[in-house]
């Protein structure tokens, strides 16, 4: 394990860990968390395992602005700076000595989105896409969120900011956040993903469901391509 620090596109530090397989290195995935979380993320580490088992080497990196070692401010998150990280990140790894073909992308939820929007926009660089619980299109997860339509949607919308507890990490989300996620969706262009392609969510995912996950594994190009669905799981496992 070797861990990496590299600037992004605002000059901010992004902390990552290199590891490899046992054994011969089949390729290299490129792995990202989701809103909040971190390269420890219980997620991530399933993911990273089983791309370790098949033979790939994985960068895992704390996004800026989450709760890693990363720069940034939570407070500042969107859904667009969580993409440019990840940007930033696959084409600085394309340049290191260590990296390998074939190169496969996998994130989970905003990481998810990430990762696929990638491909959409660079679609000849990824040869394997893994999106776990994706984020589709802010329309979608605000359609699917428990306080549409609620007090609590009011009260954020009209105070701007919104102060939950989840895992010991105080979040603070302020409603420019929603508002900026609303410009965000994978389904007009996902014809372009030619590349094979799994995704996997749970049943019990109520943010990025199951159906927002067929609709965008039914718009993608690719004929090599399955959605695997974890019965009894919720967005985090």
């Amino acid at each position: 394990m070797e861990k990496i620090t590299l600037k992004n596109r605002k000059n901010q530090n992004i902390v990552g860990l290199l590891e490899k397989p046992a054994g011969e290195i089949k390729g290299t995935a490129v792995l990202q968390h989701g809103w909040g979380g971190n390269k420890e993320k219980s997620t991530i580490q399933a993911i990273k395992e089983g791309f370790h088992q098949a033979g790939f080497q994985t960068f895992n990196f704390d996004t800026t602005n989450g709760s890693g070692e990363s720069d940034g401010d939570f407070e500042k998150s969107t859904l667009g700076l969580h993409w440019e990280d990840l940007e930033d990140v696959v084409k600085w790894s394309q340049d290191q000595d260590w990296f390998s073909k074939p190169l496969a992308l996998s994130g989970h939820s905003k990481g998810g989105y990430a990762v696929a929007r990638y491909v959409e926009d660079h679609p000849d660089e990824v040869d394997y896409l893994v999106p776990v619980a994706p984020v589709v299109s802010g329309k979608l997860s605000f359609e699917a969120s428990e306080m549409k339509d609620s007090e609590a949607l009011r009260k954020w919308k009209e105070e701007g900011v919104q102060v939950t507890e989840r895992d010991g990490f105080v979040k603070r989300k302020h409603w420019f956040q929603m508002e900026e996620r609303l410009q965000h969706d994978l389904l007009p262009n996902a014809g372009v993903v030619m590349i094979p392609t799994l995704f996997i969510v749970g049943s019990e995912d109520t943010s990025c469901t199951a159906g927002h996950v067929q609709q965008l594994c039914d718009a993608i190009g690719a004929e090599d391509k399955q959605l695997h669905i974890i019965e009894g799981a919720p967005h985090s496992y």
